[in-house]
């Protein structure tokens, strides 16, 4: 599916990643995954995108947003807009999908293989418009899960679907890390309670 001397660019779709790799009970070790591809292509560059609330003083994806700037990723944020529905219950919006776009299609030039991380079905006309220009588009997310995260129309328009449950060996984090961080910030909480 890569050639090694394919130059290939990461197009991540944060929360989308996020909630296929949750449905799939496994977090993405993300210098696992840069690794991963690096084995296999060039990578020239890693997109990871996502909406931030930014009135939080503190929000749980900064640290990850800070890891990702500094170890390889190109991290393109934007503020999520909050807004009450009609039932009065609040949301938060905060679509990334023409930034993505826009940034694919402005390296078309220069890619020669793309590699979408989502299942948004909204991507199939972007793949579409790389294909035409002669870029090969790989797509990853799951038909693991019931209901699958990936829209059906989308895998069909990838030149290769990718299932994120498949890569989990190579690109999941460790289950234990998991533990042993976490305790470590229960350890670090409990020391500040004196």
């Amino acid at each position: 599916m890569f050639d090694q001397r394919e130059k290939i660019a990461l197009f991540i779709d944060g929360a989308n990643l996020y909630a296929t790799s949750k449905n799939l009970g496994f977090d993405i070790d993300y210098k696992k995954m840069l690794a991963f591809f690096q084995q296999h292509a060039y990578v020239l560059r890693a997109y990871y995108y996502t909406a931030l609330i930014e009135d939080n003083e503190y929000s749980s994806i900064r640290p990850l947003i800070d890891w990702l700037d500094y170890n390889g990723y190109r991290v393109v944020t934007k503020p999520a807009k909050e807004f009450t529905d009609q039932t009065g219950r609040r949301k938060i919006k905060g679509n990334m999908d023409i930034e993505l776009a826009i940034d694919a299609m402005e390296l078309v030039d220069t890619v020669d293989h793309f590699v979408l991380f989502s299942g948004d079905g909204d991507f199939r006309s972007l793949v579409e418009a790389l294909q035409r220009r002669g870029r090969k588009v790989s797509v990853v997310s799951t038909l693991s899960t019931t209901p699958p995260m990936i829209a059906d129309d989308l895998r069909r328009q990838a030149d290769h679907f990718i299932d994120l449950a498949s890569l989990k060996g190579d690109v999941g984090r460790n289950p234990a890390e998991r533990e042993a961080r976490l305790a470590r910030r229960a350890e670090a909480e409990d020391g500040d309670d004196y």
